[in-house]
């Protein structure tokens, strides 16, 4: 009798911890299933917000590249204007004061010959600089040499464009233009530089830009906020391109620019 009371509490012992572990493994799985609904919730609740700020750091990109060539166009217009139609009026008084007859007052026809042919350079002066109005129909490469050669009093400035370059949009070209432009504008105001080269090589999913000087170099943080960095840092945004400043103190500086051809963002990697 006895061993059979004992048999009897052994096996309730042992139901009892079959339960206990039945009642355990239950309570883990829901435990766990119920970790893992949370997971995916708030892993959902994660991707949907990355959509989201994606979408709305896209459509801001989309509001900055409207709103340059927004500006772009109006430049455009306004450079046009002053080029076709200002200048060419210039040019045809300078013509009909060549042709007046003053009666032997040279000093006045000088005079006067000398303040159109100043206005006729300050209108082309400033149609080049709101808009660069023969870069679609000379080339963007012809046109940078042309700056180049502008600028040779100033500072030495060399350029290397790879064989196989190809041309690209007029947008692309017009911000690239600019950034060169503004570039060369800040080394030869800022720096001491006696040289600047510029690099230019086209690869199968990119374009790579790299802009260098022998100047004195820049502290990013301390001239990140002027207005040269400012413009050029926009126009490469606007291109959705990447960048990368290398400056040291002393030894020059050099801005690396990667544009993609299909519009796509270029691998950060690829500044390294």
């Amino acid at each position: 009798m006895f061993i059979f009371i004992y048999l009897h509490q052994i096996k309730e012992v042992t139901l009892n911890i079959s339960l206990l572990i039945l009642i355990i493994v239950t309570i883990t799985v829901i435990v766990s299933f119920i970790l893992i609904a949370y997971r995916s919730f708030i892993s959902r609740i994660i991707k949907e917000k990355n959509v989201q700020h994606e979408a709305e750091v896209l459509h801001q990109k989309k509001l900055v590249l409207e709103n340059i060539k927004a500006q772009e166009e109006e430049r455009k217009r306004i450079a046009v204007m002053i080029h076709d139609d200002i200048g060419n009026r210039l040019n045809i008084l300078s013509l009909w004061m060549n042709n007046l007859d003053t009666k032997g007052d040279e000093v006045i026809k000088k005079n006067i010959y000398n303040q159109m042919s100043s206005l006729i350079d300050a209108a082309r002066s400033i149609s080049h600089s709101l808009y660069p109005v023969n870069l679609e129909s000379v080339g963007f490469v012809l046109y940078v040499e042309e700056l180049i050669a502008n600028l040779s009093h100033k500072i030495n400035i060399s350029m290397q464009v790879m064989p196989g370059y190809e041309k690209k949009d007029i947008f692309v070209e017009v911000q690239l233009y600019r950034i060169i432009q503004e570039f060369t504008t800040n080394v030869i105001k800022h720096s001491t530089a006696t040289d600047l080269w510029i690099y230019i090589k086209d690869y199968p999913q990119n374009m790579a830009v790299i802009i260098s000087d022998n100047g004195q170099g820049f502290d990013y943080d301390l001239v990140k906020k002027g207005m040269g960095i400012k413009n050029i840092e926009s126009r490469i945004k606007s291109m959705n391109a990447v960048h990368k400043w290398k400056s040291t103190l002393n030894k020059g500086s050099r801005l690396i620019i990667i544009i993609p051809k299909n519009n796509e963002l270029p691998n950060q990697n690829s500044l390294n």
